[in-house]
């Protein structure tokens, strides 16, 4: 692809379609030849003779109002404040039950890069904790793609998400219901009632409003910027920088293009990419496409 290819697809295929689309496009050709010129540049000019170069340039690149910039995530040390912070208040919050489900919910989100849609979906029976070495998520809510309703997917409880979800439901969920074996008790209730007297499912604003409210009590330099997908975010660039493969972190947030993935992906762990060698990278792909099968065979 060169410049030319790119004058065609923005000012032909995409000529009619929305300022926003056109503009995500544009970051996401952008992110992908960063990717390409930090990590293959010198292997690429090697077996092709040709040098990468983004043909996104001030020529075609499209104009728009909206802000089409990468969600960059807190850092690891940032999150982990959060939590800390957010887990002390714990003994001492007014309501417990509530309060700590919106914790359990926002650790999840963090640790498996689950959707906060997704979150609230999931049923206590969507706990396999029999499958893998950590046990793993049913995620059957997942996001729809052209058209094709919601696509489900297995999700490992890595990073710890299987002692998370084990200290809510021995700790904290009997606040909410007493019936563990009931048919279809969501994992993280709310405190209303259904007519029939059983708990019903919490809404995405409960759990997004308390990030919020966490957010700002413990982590005051981002306030409203934390959102539940910005943790998607600093999942996806945790499990980068941790060693596993893109393919395999696609796996994970269920992503239909590699290049969507691209996006997740925070810019420090790319430039930190570009500065090791190739034979180290080489062997990075393949640990890391390893250590994912392990924790989900």
């Amino acid at each position: 692809m060169d410049p030319a290819d790119a004058d065609a697809y923005f000012g032909t295929v995409l000529r009619g379609s929305p300022s926003g689309t056109r503009l995500a496009r544009s970051q996401v050709l952008s992110t992908y030849f960063m990717f390409l010129e930090l990590r293959h540049k010198v292997e690429l000019h090697r077996m092709t003779g040709r040098v990468i170069e983004c043909p996104i340039d001030e020529m075609n690149k499209p104009r728009g109002a909206k802000d089409a910039q990468l969600r960059i995530p807190p850092s690891e040390p940032e999150v982990g404040a959060l939590f800390t912070g957010w887990g002390s208040e714990l003994a001492i919050c007014r309501k417990f039950a509530p309060t700590a489900r919106n914790y359990t919910a926002s650790k999840l989100l963090s640790q498996v890069g689950l959707r906060v849609s997704e979150a609230r979906g999931l049923d206590l029976d969507d706990i396999k904790w029999d499958l893998g070495r950590f046990g793993k998520l049913h995620v059957r809510p997942g996001k729809g793609a052209r058209g094709l309703g919601p696509r489900e997917r297995m999700v490992p409880l890595i990073n710890g998400a299987d002692r998370t979800l084990r200290w809510f439901i021995e700790d904290v969920w009997g606040q909410f219901d007493d019936d563990h074996t009931r048919p279809g008790a969501p994992l993280f209730p709310s405190e209303r009632k259904n007519a029939d007297g059983s708990t019903r499912r919490v809404g995405d604003d409960a759990l997004r409003n308390g990030l919020k409210d966490a957010a700002k009590a413990h982590l005051p330099g981002w306030g409203k910027k934390l959102t539940p997908h910005v943790l998607r975010h600093f999942c996806a660039s945790q499990l980068y920088g941790n060693g596993l493969d893109l393919l395999a972190i696609q796996e994970v947030l269920r992503h239909s293009w590699i290049a969507t993935t691209m996006r997740y992906i925070n810019p420090r762990e790319l430039h930190q990419a570009g500065e090791k060698s190739q034979v180290a990278w080489s062997w990075r792909e393949t640990e890391g496409v390893r250590r994912l099968y392990e924790l989900a065979s």
